[in-house]
């Protein structure tokens, strides 16, 4: 189902709006057995690259965050927790919105133990697990930032809920751009961005390839919109298939700080839409 996934996208979408090879993929990464783990290099948070059976990859995602939390208020946005059901929810709203730019994402209980610990060969992460004197399998990861053992995840006592996203074709074979945002936030605790003290900031953004042509600039505001309504303030990179040209659909990755506050909309993710459709 991996391959026929990578076969079928197209400079429209991931995948066609009617396509079994998506139903397929969703139940193979939530049923197949794994046969390798490896830690995906990250400096924020913990991600595992899950290999299956039949050699497909997937992106796991543990759970952080019981549902009903939310982000609290005095949080900035480049340290919120990512969330593996935001994952899930993005892939299905966009899925929803006929974009078709999230890979296939679903959900799954993994065995940390049988299915991460006993198939890696990678001695880092076999040296990372631990029992917590709850006695649940634990592990982390190491990472600049938050992957040090407070920041560990935990099975119950060996089950671990997470998210699996499907990968990509290889960028040996589909070589894909990732460009700055035009609309990127301040990372910093006091910065401001040019879009954000400057109105009439598209304008500018007008002038310059290759949002002065083509259908870019349009397809930046409906990534917008589409984090708008997840409630994404993290988009600071979009990434496209090179084999597509400018015209290309920008994919919508990373997805994990979505959702954080449900009873909150944050009208600056509209900028680009408020700024440039007036």
């Amino acid at each position: 189902s991996w391959l026929q996934f990578h076969l079928g996208i197209t400079r429209d979408g991931l995948y066609p709006r009617s396509s079994p090879t998506v139903s397929r993929l969703l139940r193979d990464m939530r049923d197949l057995t794994t046969i390798s783990a490896v830690v995906k290099p990250s400096g924020v948070h913990l991600k595992l690259v899950l290999r299956f059976q039949d050699f497909g990859k997937a992106m796991f995602k543990p759970m952080r965050q019981k549902r009903e939390e939310e982000t609290p208020e005095d949080f900035f946005y480049f340290v919120d927790f990512q969330r593996h059901n935001a994952e899930i929810a993005a892939f299905h709203l966009d899925r929803i919105l006929d974009f078709r730019r999230v890979p296939p994402t679903v959900g799954r209980w993994i065995n940390v133990t049988k299915e991460i610990l006993e198939v890696t060969s990678n001695e880092i992460l076999q040296s990372v697990f631990f029992v917590s004197p709850a006695s649940n399998v634990c592990f982390f990861a190491k990472c600049p930032y938050m992957c040090k053992t407070e920041y560990a995840v935990c099975g119950n006592p060996h089950l671990l809920e997470g998210s699996l996203s499907a990968f990509l074709p290889s960028l040996n074979l589909a070589p894909r751009l990732s460009i700055p945002n035009p609309w990127i936030r301040s990372y910093s605790f006091d910065g401001k961005e040019e879009w954000e003290v400057n109105p009439l900031y598209c304008n500018t953004v007008r002038e310059i390839y290759p949002y002065s042509n083509g259908n870019r600039l349009l397809n930046i505001i409906d990534m917008a919109i589409f984090d708008f309504l997840i409630g994404n303030m993290d988009r600071h990179h979009y990434e496209m298939f090179t084999k597509f040209g400018d015209d290309g659909f920008l994919l919508h990755l990373d997805n994990a700080r979505g959702f954080g506050r449900h009873s909150h909309d944050e009208l600056s993710i509209l900028a680009p839409l408020s700024q440039c459709c007036t």
